[in-house]
């Protein structure tokens, strides 16, 4: 099994690479595993997060990924102030049509800011670093 690590140092370059493997040594950190096809983040057997990695400069490549559920509970209890939660709402992820049994999307609230037409997959993070990288790694803390 070729490790995530592996895969990032072959197919990404520059600071794209370096964000990837940050973003990897974070999952390890944290006991977060990346599945053998490199495409869920899990931890304890519950899925965070997919991830996607082609290395191309189209959407959804270089690597994006998709946290997983709903992030609307209270935050109290997590470092997960004003400014971070405008790094996520950047992250909306509109209904872009492509024939799947969510579109046209739905409304939907995300700390406490309500958007319409959203896909299945609320956010998504490309090639995300600085606050994007920061902004990813604790909405998956909030989840473990």
């Amino acid at each position: 099994m070729k490790l995530f690590e592996d895969k990032i140092i072959s197919i990404l370059s520059g600071d794209t690479q370096k964000n990837a493997l940050d973003f990897a040594a974070f999952l390890k950190a944290n006991d977060i595993i990346v599945d053998e096809n490199h495409s869920k983040v899990i931890f304890n057997g519950k899925t965070l997060a997919y991830i996607y990695m082609d290395g191309n400069a189209e959407m959804p490549g270089p690597w994006s990924v998709w946290p997983e559920g709903d992030f609307d509970a209270a935050t109290e209890d997590y470092d997960f102030d004003e400014p971070m939660k405008k790094v996520a709402w950047e992250h909306i992820n509109l209904c872009g049509k492509c024939g799947q049994p969510c579109a046209p999307g739905k409304n939907r609230t995300l700390f406490e800011k309500e958007f319409e037409g959203v896909c299945g997959s609320v956010m998504v993070f490309t090639d995300p670093g600085g606050d994007d990288l920061i902004c990813l790694q604790k909405l998956l803390l909030m989840k473990l």
